[in-house]
């Protein structure tokens, strides 16, 4: 093991020929994905849910950004291989279920049910997919082909979210969930039969079973489970209820996930707080759960890292939310948005993705970094100038007509290439800070991390857009990128190997 990289019968494979299994395995990653977050929504409204139910399906992003806290048992137990392929397994037939329910009579209350089930199915295999292709590839490879996860990540969403939509709406939601079964079982098939060998298998997963009903791991679902059974409770009393009256507007307003996100930003910003505290109790611990988070911890400049991950996307989380509705006021209609953005913009995007991938094997990440975090961010100003022109701000006079499409696809394909090409830069960054033997705990945790600014700039970017009029709030997004820029020059993990 010259490279940290446990290497079985077939681990020379992967490194030689990678885009075949990199690009189905990112593929499978996404699919399920789409399943749960873009088709729930259309589901729910499709069978006369309100839209507060409809709204409530962001709820399904949970397991996404709570999945660090099983992550390590993917380390500790089995192989990632056999983590995915449980994983696929489950979801195929899951999806098969979800067919059944929703020829049902009680097609919502079931269909909820089930999706809740396949979310947390398909971040468990977000969870394997990424520690398998931090297992099996060096690091110069896991840099070369973060554009093939873009990709096949990006068709993956526009197979799920768009195909398996149109085909139920000629042959019904039965039929458009078989399938979506069908292509998860085609992917777990093609992964059986091909996908490499290439870790030192851990604990059975016999074992597993016995590590969850131990007292000292149980005990914290069950407190969890009666927190959660007690707060439900305190909602329903009546006393509590006019008590937390005053604050039903705000936290309405902020929704669940915005709250959890809150809840997750204090929660790391007090382990920064006590990080020395923290670090010596977790090494005191003989389990594999502390030693898989002391481990993370236990790097250069954690505390560097834990703030770049947090602010990084933030700009970009305020910039997204709020593209589609300065360009609808500029006259750019949904259809002609989704021609835009959902087409030429995914390509811009995976486009450089695929270019900053390159650019990092060849360079390295050290050489990489500024030019990829600069072609990310500064595109952000081209909304508060195509605002600015068109709708008036800054010293200039608004032209009084709407843009031509041409020129707002133009903004919107550069505003995309950059956005791709530093997504390469952050992705191949999250990858170095995650240590073997702990990888797909590790890479949880990063990823995690990296929602929470995402999910509370997505909660307040229109408050802010409403305040401070569209081409400021455009320029805002700008110096939201700030911050992280100027930690940068203060990263680990930069100049290790070429890639």
């Amino acid at each position: 093991m010259t490279d940290g990289i446990p290497h079985g019968p077939g681990a020379d494979r992967p490194k030689e020929h990678p885009p075949f299994w990199v690009g189905t395995l990112y593929f499978a990653e996404g699919f399920p994905y789409s399943l749960v977050r873009q088709i729930s929504t259309v589901y729910f409204k499709d069978f006369g849910a309100s839209l507060q139910a409809v709204g409530l399906t962001s709820l399904y992003g949970l397991p996404w950004v709570l999945k660090f806290a099983w992550a390590p048992l993917a380390d500790a137990f089995a192989t990632k291989r056999r983590w995915l392929l449980g994983a696929e397994a489950l979801l195929a037939a899951t999806a098969l279920v979800m067919a059944g329910a929703a020829s049902t009579t009680a097609a919502l209350q079931t269909g909820a049910a089930v999706f809740l089930i396949i979310a947390f199915l398909s971040a468990t295999h977000d969870i394997a997919v990424d520690g398998y292709y931090l297992e099996a590839l060096d690091k110069r490879r896991q840099a070369q082909f973060v554009g093939v996860q873009a990709m096949a990540y990006r068709l993956a969403l526009i197979v799920g979210g768009g195909g398996v939509v149109w085909f139920s709406g000629i042959a019904g939601w039965g039929p458009g969930f078989v399938l979506g079964a069908a292509v998860l079982a085609g992917l777990f098939a093609f992964h059986a039969a091909f996908l490499p060998k290439v870790e030192v298998p851990r604990a059975p997963f016999r074992s597993l079973a016995l590590e969850m009903v131990r007292w000292r791991r149980a005990r914290w679902i069950l407190l969890a489970a009666l927190g959660a059974a007690g707060l439900w409770a305190l909602s329903k009393w009546e006393p509590a209820g006019r008590f937390l009256e005053p604050l039903r507007p705000a936290a309405e307003r902020v929704g669940v996930p915005g709250l959890i996100a809150t809840a997750l930003l204090l929660m790391l910003l007090g382990f920064l707080v006590n990080l020395p505290r923290l670090k010596r109790r977790l090494y005191a611990s003989d389990s594999f759960y502390a030693r898989a988070f002391v481990d993370y911890l236990d790097q250069p400049r954690i505390g560097v890292i834990l703030a770049f991950l947090v602010l990084n996307r933030t700009g970009e989380s305020f910039l997204l939310a709020m593209v589609y509705p300065l360009l609808k006021d500029l006259g750019i209609g949904r259809a002609q948005y989704g021609l835009i953005y959902g087409t030429f913009g995914i390509a811009a995007s995976i486009l450089g993705s695929i270019v900053g991938g390159i650019i990092i094997g060849k360079v390295g990440l050290r050489r990489a970094a500024w030019p990829l975090v600069l072609f990310q961010n500064v595109p952000n100003l081209l909304y508060a100038v195509l605002a600015a022109i068109f709708l008036g701000g800054f010293p200039v006079t608004p032209l009084g007509s709407s843009p031509t499409l041409p020129v707002v696809g133009a903004f919107v394909v550069m505003e995309a290439f950059g956005a791709g090409m530093g997504t390469a830069f952050f992705l191949v960054f999250i990858m170095r800070t995650c240590k073997p033997g702990h990888s797909s705990a590790h890479m949880a945790t990063a990823t995690s991390v990296m929602n929470v600014s995402s999910t509370l700039a997505g909660v307040g970017s229109g408050f802010l857009a409403n305040w401070l009029g569209f081409p400021l709030f455009f320029a805002f997004t700008f110096l939201a990128t700030v911050p992280a820029m100027s930690l940068v020059p203060f990263l680990p993990h930069l100049g290790e190997g070429k890639g």
